[in-house]
């Protein structure tokens, strides 16, 4: 993620806290992002350097129309800096701050069969607990893992299964 989008993502945050509306912009940027991924003719035109700054943020004023004041100028400024191109990369960047914030950590959590609700609640509380954090499991099956399971965090990779211990086994034996 480039700097320039880290910066306007940490200015939005820490405006949003000091003026006690972090919620309210939260879920209104997300709103906004989920709008433009669902409508190339809306990224498009944000995205078109060939359409003026202010027709952009006329167009912007219109769709936001009630939106709080804070995030509507928040999007004003993008569009100002010529940033709004780059809205979605901002809306990333702001997600992953506020997750740091919140001490969220977001994982996949791999196994050979379906885990329930109640099975995968307690490895998950068992991952909080260790990590001290807020755990975001999105769950999946791979029946090659036979057994186990494989934990992903962002590039940190827990294998736990009994094709990860298979595999394990061939590289000692074939270095050995």
């Amino acid at each position: 993620m480039a700097v320039v989008h880290r910066v306007y993502a940490q200015a939005l945050l820490e405006a949003a806290e000091e003026k006690k509306r972090l919620d309210t912009v939260r879920n209104q940027f997300d709103e906004f992002a989920a709008a433009l991924r669902d409508s190339d003719e809306l990224r498009r035109f944000l995205q078109n350097p060939q359409v003026e700054v202010l027709t952009k943020q006329a167009a912007l004023d219109e769709l936001l129309k009630g939106s709080d004041e804070l995030f509507l100028n928040f999007v004003r400024l993008l569009a100002d800096k010529s940033r709004i191109a780059e809205v979605e990369q901002v809306h990333e960047e702001w997600t992953r701050l506020l997750a740091r914030q919140e001490r969220i950590l977001e994982l996949e959590l791999q196994t050979a069969v379906e885990l329930s609700d109640k099975e995968a609640a307690k490895v998950v509380g068992q991952i909080e607990k260790a990590s001290g954090r807020k755990i975001v499991a999105t769950r999946t099956v791979d029946p090659d893992l036979i057994g186990g399971l494989v934990v992903q965090a962002g590039s940190l990779r827990l294998d736990a299964s009994v094709r990860g211990r298979l595999e394990q086994l061939r590289e000692q034996l074939i270095t050995a």
